[in-house]
C-alpha cells in the first residue's frame, strides 16, 4: 500500500510503485479517545506538549505505541492503504466459501497467504447515485460532482447542534477603541486583519501572532508562538517556503463564507449520520482552524459549550516549542502547500456509526467460526494493509483528518469513526520523539463513484488500561468486542477483509495475545477475514499464529472461544498471573476442553 523506499507509511501505510493499490478496511487505533474529550492521541497532534514526559517511547503496541517502521524495497509515495485501495480479489479469493468463507477442514489450523484476502475497489458493489438525506449532510451540490464541486447553499445557523462558524453574523466579539466599545462582528475583525495579511507577498510569524491575537485578545497573554517561530527558523532558506505561504493560507481562510454555505451538523453520539464535504471546503476550514477563527472553541472544560469535542483551533501546536513539533509542523505545513498551489478535486465522508444493543452480538451463543488469518511481523499496516498507526502520524500524514475534530463529538462504546476519501500529503519516518517528516507525496490512489480517494480509515477507541490487570475484568473485554465489531461490521455485501493490529497495546497497556482474539472474534461475527500485523513482534506473530492453529483445528465457534475466555479472566482475576492466554488455550486443547 505504501511506497517507500524511504519508509513511506501510507494511511499507516506505505506504498510500493509497480504494485496496485491494496486495499483494506483500515482500522485506525483510539481516534477518539473514551476516556477525555480530547482524544489523547489525536490530541497530541496539535497539542503534543501535553503528554506525560516520564513516559518512555515503548515499541509494543499501536496506541502511542513507538513502532519502529519497516522499511519497503521500493520508493515513491504511491496508493493508499485504509479500506479502499486496489488490488482485485484472486482467483484464491473467489473460490472461498460464499459469505463464511470457512476454512477447509484440511487446511485447519493454517493461516493464509496475505493475497487471498479479500481487498476493494473490486470487492464492493457500485455505490449508485451520492444523495444528501436526513442521515447524510452534503456540503456540495451533488448535481455538479464530479465537473464542479459547488458549496451547496444553506442558511446560517447558531445553534449548539452544529458548528458555529466564524462567518456567523451570530458570532461577536467586543472591541475597544478611541471611539468607545461595544459588539462587533468578529468576522469583520477577522476578514480586516487576515485580509491585510493576505494581501502582502510575504509574512513572518509575528505577523500571523499579531493577525491571530486581534480576534482572540483574551488570550493576548496565554497564547504563545514559540514553536511556530523556532519551527520557521530551523528551515533553511532555500527551502522556506513559508513567509509566501502564509498569506496564501489567510487567503484561504477568508473564502469561507464561499466555500462553506450550509451549516455543518455535529456527528453527535448516539446517533448515525454522516457529512460529506469537498477537499477544498476541507483546506478553507483547516486553514481557519490554523489561523483559530472558530467561535467557542477555545474552553474544554466540563461546563463548556463544547466540552464533549476535541479542540480545533491551532494554538496547543504554536506554542511551547520541540522537536517533535516542529517536525509536525513541516507534515501539516506541506499539506497547505500543496492545498494553495493546486487545490485537490474530491470529496472526503466522516460517518459516525452507531450500534443499538440489538444490533450487538451475543457473544455467548455465537454460532459463527473463525474466517480466514493471516499474520506477520513483517510489514505494517500502513504497508502491506491498511493502517494501524498511531492516529497522531496518521493525522499528520493525511491532515484532512484533523477537520473530524471540528464536528465528531467523543465516541460510546457502541460507536466508531469512519472516514472514506482522505488524502496522503506527507511521508515520514520513524515514531513518537523520533517521528521526522522525510518529503511530500504524490497520492496516486484512484476514486470511486463519489469521486473520493479509495481509502477508508475506521476509527475505534480501545479501552487505556491503568493497569494491565483491569483488562482481564470480563465486561471490559465485552466492551471491546462490541467496539471492534462496530467498527468491522458489514452494511453491505462484498465489503473488503480488515488490517489491524496491536490495536490498544503499548502505551494503553493491552495484552497483544487477548486483543488479537478480540478483534478475530469480532471480524467472525462481521464475516470478514482479518491481515495481523505485529510490528516486528515475533513473540506475538508466534503466539497469535498458535492460538489460531489450536482454535481452528478444535473448530472452535466465536461463544465458545468466549466462554473460554471467561475462564481465562477468572483464573487471572484470582491470582494466576503466571499462566499465558496461549498457555491457557493449549492445556485446554490438550485436555479436549476447547
Amino acid at each position: 500500500m505504501a511506497r517507500t523506499m524511504r519508509l513511506k507509511p501510507q494511511l499507516v501505510c506505505w506504498f510500493r510503485p509497480g504494485r496496485q493499490d491494496s486495499c483494506w478496511l483500515v482500522v485506525l487505533i483510539e481516534v477518539m479517545a473514551s476516556k477525555s474529550n480530547d482524544s489523547s492521541q489525536v490530541k497530541a497532534c496539535l497539542c503534543p506538549d501535553e503528554e506525560p514526559e516520564n513516559v518512555k517511547p515503548r515499541n509494543d503496541g499501536a496506541s502511542r505505541a513507538e513502532v519502529e517502521p519497516v522499511k519497503t524495497e521500493d520508493s515513491g509515495c504511491g496508493h493508499s492503504c485504509s479500506s479502499t485501495c486496489g488490488a482485485s480479489c484472486t482467483a484464491a479469493v473467489r473460490r472461498r466459501r460464499v459469505e463464511g468463507r470457512e476454512r477447509p477442514r484440511e487446511e485447519a489450523g493454517a493461516c493464509c497467504p496475505l493475497q487471498d484476502l479479500k481487498r476493494l475497489p473490486q470487492c464492493r458493489p457500485p455505490l449508485g447515485e451520492l444523495r444528501f438525506g436526513r442521515a447524510h449532510t452534503v456540503l456540495v451540490d451533488v448535481r455538479l460532482v464530479p465537473q464542479r464541486f459547488v458549496a451547496q447553499d444553506g442558511r446560517d445557523v447558531w445553534s449548539s447542534n452544529v458548528v458555529k462558524m466564524p462567518c456567523s453574523p451570530s458570532s461577536s466579539m467586543v472591541k475597544s477603541g478611541w471611539t468607545g466599545s461595544g459588539p462587533v462582528e468578529r468576522w469583520k475583525v477577522i476578514s480586516k486583519h487576515l485580509g491585510a495579511l493576505s494581501s502582502r507577498s510575504e509574512a513572518d510569524v509575528a505577523d500571523v501572532q499579531k493577525a491571530i491575537m486581534k480576534y482572540n485578545p483574551k488570550y493576548e497573554k496565554q497564547w504563545l508562538f514559540d514553536s511556530l517561530a523556532s519551527f520557521v527558523k530551523v528551515i533553511p532558506k532555500e527551502d522556506n517556503y513559508l513567509p509566501s505561504l502564509f498569506p496564501k493560507m489567510a487567503a484561504l481562510a477568508l473564502k469561507l463564507p464561499e466555500h462553506v454555505k450550509k451549516a455543518i451538523p455535529l456527528l453527535s453520539a448516539g446517533r448515525t449520520a454522516a457529512v460529506t464535504l469537498s477537499q477544498v471546503q476541507i483546506s478553507c476550514l483547516l486553514a481557519n482552524a490554523f489561523f483559530c477563527t472558530f467561535p467557542h472553541r477555545n474552553a474544554c472544560g466540563a461546563h463548556t459549550e463544547y466540552w464533549g469535542l476535541p479542540s480545533i483551533n491551532f494554538t496547543s501546536l504554536f506554542g511551547k516549542t520541540s522537536q517533535r513539533k516542529r517536525q509536525k509542523l513541516r507534515a501539516i505545513m506541506q499539506y497547505f502547500k500543496e492545498v494553495t498551489d493546486s487545490p485537490p478535486r474530491g470529496l472526503v465522508t466522516f460517518e459516525r456509526r452507531c450500534l443499538s444493543n440489538a444490533e450487538l452480538p451475543d457473544w455467548t451463543s455465537s454460532k459463527k467460526k473463525l474466517l480466514q488469518l493471516h499474520v506477520t511481523s513483517q510489514g505494517s499496516i500502513e504497508d502491506d494493509g491498511v493502517g494501524m498507526l498511531q492516529e497522531e502520524i496518521l493525522f499528520l500524514i493525511h491532515p484532512e483528518l484533523i477537520v473530524s475534530r471540528l464536528f465528531t463529538e467523543r465516541l460510546g462504546d457502541n460507536e466508531c469513526l469512519i472516514i472514506t476519501g482522505c488524502q496522503k500529503f506527507s511521508i515520514y519516518s520513524g515514531f513518537g520523539d523520533r517521528f521526522e517528516w522525510v518529503g511530500p507525496c504524490v497520492d496516486s490512489v484512484g476514486r470511486d463513484e463519489w469521486f473520493r480517494l479509495q481509502r477508508q480509515i475506521v476509527a475505534m477507541d480501545a479501552l487505556h488500561f491503568k493497569h494491565p490487570s483491569e483488562q482481564y475484568d470480563v465486561r471490559k473485554v465485552q466492551r471491546e468486542l462490541n467496539k471492534a465489531y462496530c467498527g468491522f461490521k458489514k452494511v453491505g455485501a462484498g465489503e473488503p477483509d480488515v488490517a489491524t493490529g496491536k490495536w490498544g497495546c503499548g502505551a494503553f497497556n493491552g495484552e497483544p495475545q487477548l486483543k488479537a482474539l478480540i478483534q478475530l472474534m469480532a471480524a467472525a461475527e462481521a464475516g470478514r477475514g482479518l491481515a495481523f500485523f505485529t510490528f516486528r513482534d515475533e513473540k506475538t506473530k508466534r503466539d497469535v499464529e498458535q492460538m489460531y492453529k489450536l482454535l481452528v483445528r478444535e473448530d472452535v465457534t466465536v461463544g465458545q472461544l468466549y466462554a473460554l475466555i471467561q475462564d481465562y479472566c477468572r483464573l487471572r482475576t484470582h491470582g494466576g498471573s503466571g499462566v499465558d492466554l496461549l498457555q491457557f488455550i493449549t492445556l485446554r486443547s490438550s485436555r479436549s476442553q476447547l
